[in-house]
Parts: structure tokens; sequence; C-alpha cells
């Protein structure tokens, strides 16, 4: 009896590490952009900013408000925090002085993604992507966001197939590859 009990608990265990496992996983890939605009090589979680970075961050757009670099940085504060309207609102001001930065369109996109506000997430993208045609993350968000949230497969695969394009490389590439292979294995 004593036996029974250490297997079930041995198995109870590997069972727990799996599934926290597994939640890692969709957790860390879910962060599909750095708020520098970059993919990671190997996704971290974003130090949560404290209360101290926002108020001098806050103070210094109080001075000056159109600090073009404090408002991304506290945009990128936010970002980092999930509180998504915040993000939201210091990146609208920050692109309302400087428009084409495809990589604070993007960031601003992912926080809409957060919001569930599908349609403005992907106007965003499609926005950054036009204004830099080089823009990577543009078109790698837009094909999760098209993938995932709006079920549209064939948007999907277009807006990947336009990544690689773009110049995506290393991981990403390799993942956007996977993705596409099993995208156009799907029945149709």
């Amino acid at each position: 009896m004593q036996k029974e009990k250490v297997i079930i608990l041995v198995m109870a265990s590997l069972l727990v590490g799996f599934v926290a496992g597994v939640y890692a996983g969709i957790r860390f890939s879910s962060k599909e952009v750095h708020p520098t605009g970059a993919m990671t090589a190997a996704p971290s979680v974003p130090a949560i900013p404290s209360d101290e970075e926002i108020r001098t961050l806050e103070g210094v757009l109080k001075a000056d408000p159109n600090n073009l670099k404090a408002l991304i940085t506290l945009g990128n504060k936010y970002f980092d925090a999930h509180r998504n309207q915040k993000a939201i609102d210091m990146y609208t001001r920050a692109l309302a002085i400087d428009p084409k930065d495809s990589d604070v369109r993007t960031d601003m996109a992912v926080m809409y993604r957060g919001l569930k506000e599908y349609d403005r997430a992907v106007k965003e993208l499609k926005e950054a992507a036009r204004q830099d045609p080089k823009h990577v993350n543009s078109r790698y968000n837009l094909g999760i966001i098209l993938l995932h949230d709006k079920k549209d497969v064939k948007g999907a695969i277009e807006a990947w197939e336009d990544c690689l394009k773009a110049g995506a490389s290393g991981e990403q590439a390799a993942t956007i590859r996977q993705q596409l292979q099993e995208l156009k294995a799907l029945p149709k």
C-alpha cells in the first residue's frame, strides 16, 4: 500500500511539472515582440517597472510633454507591466510626434491585442508594415493575430510569407517556416 502511494505521488508530481512546463511555454511564446520591437533569442520575463521609474518618466513628461524618448520608454514600461491602455496612450502620443516608427506602432498593436481589439491591432500592424517594407515584427505579429484571434489561416500564411520576404532570420524564421508547413498541410 505504501509503495502505491509513493508511485501515485511521483506520477502526480510529474504531471504537475509537465503542466507547469506547458503553461510556461505558452506564456513565453505568447509574448511575440519585446518592447524594442525585436525578437529575443531566449524569451525572458521582463522586469516589472518600479513605481519610482514610472513616476520619474511621468515627471519628465510633465516638464516636457513631447519628449519622444520618455514617451516611448514609459510606453515600454507599461507594456512590461501589462498596463495595455496606458501603454497605448504613450505610444499614441509618441506616434503623433513620429508617425513612421514601426516598432512603436507594432508594440501598440500588441497592446491592442491584449485588450482584444483585434481589428485595431491588425490595422496598426498593416500600417507598420506599409511604412517599413523590411519591418519583420509587424508581419510576424500580424500572422499571430490573424491565425489565433481572427481565425484567418489564409491571411496568416500571407503575413508570414511576407515576414520571410522582409528578412526574418534565425529562430524566428525557423518558427515561421514550421508554422507555414503545418498551416499549408491543413485540410482545405
